[in-house]
């Protein structure tokens, strides 16, 4: 299955935000998803299988208990599949911060949009 194939699905992507955040039992992220999505514990274990033989999952054994995490491997992949298309997006962003950046810097100086100006009355 192709990278994008498992990442288009909303419950996988929602998942491996999840496990992003740091390991967690088969169990604890099946009630989330079930809370969030509805889907019973079967459907969920199906997504775990399909991150964890796309390789963007592992998971070990903790006694009874599996243990789930994130495998950055096929996440690098992405990313750099994506580092070719950045320039379409990073000089928007860039221009973003630019205009935030100036705008701070009015408001600090009382500038025009800036709150540090006093009104005076005739």
């Amino acid at each position: 299955m192709h990278a994008f194939d498992v990442l288009g699905d909303p419950v996988r992507r929602r998942i491996l935000e999840l496990l992003a955040d740091g390991e967690m039992t088969s169990g604890a992220v099946c009630a989330i998803i079930r809370e969030e999505f509805g889907i019973s514990q079967p459907g969920v274990s199906q997504h775990l299988k399909v991150l964890r033989e796309a390789g963007f999952a592992t998971v070990r054994p903790e006694g009874t208990r599996r243990l789930y995490a994130v495998d950055s491997g096929p996440l690098r992949e992405v990313d750099a599949w994506l580092g070719r298309f950045r320039r379409f997006w990073t000089p928007h962003l860039e221009a973003l911060a630019t205009e935030l950046a100036r705008g701070s810097r009015e408001r600090r100086r009382g500038g025009p949009g800036g709150t540090t100006k006093e009104m005076t009355t005739s």
